[in-house]
């Protein structure tokens, strides 16, 4: 198993695997029983960095009905459908919660992602070179570096990419919702709205994703809930957080407590006519365990 780093001050997050996949996942793991549970696929954010408690963790206590996280951290689509036991876990749910990706993290006709950390670039292709001939890329090995310097050199050809990577996110998407097969549920988790410019890496996750490209997916897509982060402070970002020194700047970048339970709390409320749960009893249970 890989190792999750961490600091001197962080959480302990019980990584663990399940089956025969070689995601790390949050822990601690979740005993299934059956198809009644809920499966959740997503990033850093799902994964819950530096936060005690993330929401699926906070969606199952108020459902009353298990949520197994299988976010890995800086994994996407590519990931996800490259791992035969998350997609069986998936598609075994009685529901799957999907957090929107960036459509950054893609292996493309123009670079190459590593199967499970589908933030680092492992490979550029010839097609590259000719594109940016000019550049030395050879040192990039992580995507948003290498979205960046080619932006840099040439906002023109960038659109070329960024348009390959848009095309490509809606084909992925779809594959991976056909491949579930049940109801899914996406959750826009970001400090953007999809309504938003995203011409870079810069402008905001998740990134290059648009309120078009959410409208093209097919599937059982039942619902798309938006959380955008509302801290207007430095210390609200850090607010509920645990965190080494030297992690300070990461932990700015990812969801804190208050913006966990308000996800849980919107796929609570749209989850609970989906499996025929009373609303009151479900609101019940989320007041005991807030």
């Amino acid at each position: 198993m890989e190792k999750v780093e961490r600091g001197a001050d962080a959480l302990d997050y019980a990584p663990c695997n399940y089956g025969a996949s070689r995601l790390i996942c949050r822990g601690p793991r979740c005993d299934l029983d059956g198809d009644d549970y809920i499966a959740v696929l997503g990033g850093i954010e799902t994964f819950g960095q530096f936060v005690e408690r993330p929401y699926p963790a906070r969606l199952e206590a108020a459902l009353g009905m298990p949520c197994i996280n299988l976010a890995a951290v800086n994994s996407g689509p590519d990931a996800w459908m490259g791992d035969q036991t998350v997609m069986d876990l998936a598609r075994g749910a009685r529901l799957t919660v999907i957090a929107v990706p960036g459509a950054h993290m893609l292996r493309n006709k123009f670079y190459t992602v590593h199967s499970r950390r589908n933030d680092r670039v492992v490979r550029q292709s010839e097609f590259m070179r000719r594109v940016f001939p000019e550049l030395d890329l050879s040192q990039n090995f992580f995507v948003r570096h290498l979205l960046n310097d080619l932006f840099e050199a040439s906002e023109r050809r960038f659109a070329v990419v960024r348009d390959e990577l848009q095309k490509l996110w809606v084909t992925r998407m779809n594959q991976l919702t056909a491949r579930i097969g049940g109801d899914v549920i996406l959750v826009w988790i970001g400090d953007r709205s999809p309504d938003d410019p995203t011409d870079t890496v810069c402008d905001g996750d998740p990134p290059f994703v648009t309120r078009a490209m959410l409208r093209s997916l097919r599937g059982r897509i039942r619902a798309t809930i938006e959380v955008l982060d509302q801290s207007s402070t430095m210390e609200e970002a850090l607010e509920g957080k645990h965190f080494a020194p030297d992690e300070r700047d990461a932990a700015l970048r990812v969801p804190g407590p208050r913006a966990h339970q308000n996800i849980a709390d919107a796929l609570r409320d749209a989850i609970a006519p989906l499996i025929g749960d009373e609303p009151d009893i479900l609101s019940q249970l989320a007041q005991r365990t807030a």
